[in-house]
């Protein structure tokens, strides 16, 4: 039997660890510790979160013009174990071999992560999406600067429940927390309650992100 590695003070929750996420936890591949004295030698940057709030993930790439592979992928966060491992692996992942393609990178899923980690924690699951959205972040910089601005991704919240005010944003979050249909959903968001023509696209959004995170 695996030992424990933390217990959750508030609802006993036992959660474990693999081998790979302790490793890449205690010794963090291209980990920075400080921001890098010269910015310039870098051709992209992009932060996601707020130091404020807890977590947060910074990133500097570096592109070979030549061949448009990822050179280099270093990193800076505030967050969790999990955040920490599976950010270490992201960047293992996409620098590894020579490097992959930026549009190649851009395809690396959080399942793909967890799967070289050998999985999280269900309730860190969402902590290894940091990862992914930094890393777009930082390719929309790359491609702004060099004036490809059709490959630049956006993702903007779009309200689905004008009453409450809930956005698409909103229900993605709550999936990443581990709600898995829509009564699960409604538990914490409310969404829908009094409004039965926003269930069908509620449901549609939470099978789309529940696929994205856990296909």
């Amino acid at each position: 039997m695996k030992d424990i590695d933390v217990i959750n003070q508030y609802t006993g929750e036992k959660w474990y660890y693999t081998d790979i996420v302790k490793e890449h936890f205690f010794h963090p591949r291209n980990l920075l510790w400080e921001r890098p004295k010269d910015e310039n030698e870098y051709d992209a940057h992009g932060m996601v979160g707020s130091p404020a709030c807890g977590d947060m993930m910074e990133m500097w790439m570096k592109i070979d013009p030549a061949t448009a592979r990822v050179q280099d992928l270093k990193w800076k966060t505030f967050g969790c174990a999990s955040a920490i491992a599976a950010t270490s692996m992201f960047s293992v992942m996409v620098t590894e071999n020579g490097g992959l393609p930026i549009d190649e990178a851009l395809k690396v899923r959080p399942q793909d992560v967890m799967k070289r980690l050998g999985g999280l924690p269900n309730r860190k699951i969402h902590c290894s999406v940091l990862a992914d959205k930094a890393f777009q972040k930082t390719a929309n910089d790359y491609f702004r600067k060099i004036g490809q601005y059709d490959k630049i991704i956006v993702e903007g919240a779009r309200v689905i429940d004008a009453r409450l005010n809930i956005t698409d944003k909103d229900i993605e979050e709550a999936v990443l927390e581990g709600a898995q249909n829509l009564e699960d959903v409604q538990k914490k968001l409310k969404v829908g309650i009094g409004s039965p023509e926003i269930i069908t696209e509620v449901e549609q959004l939470v099978r789309f992100y529940k696929d994205k995170y856990y296909g």
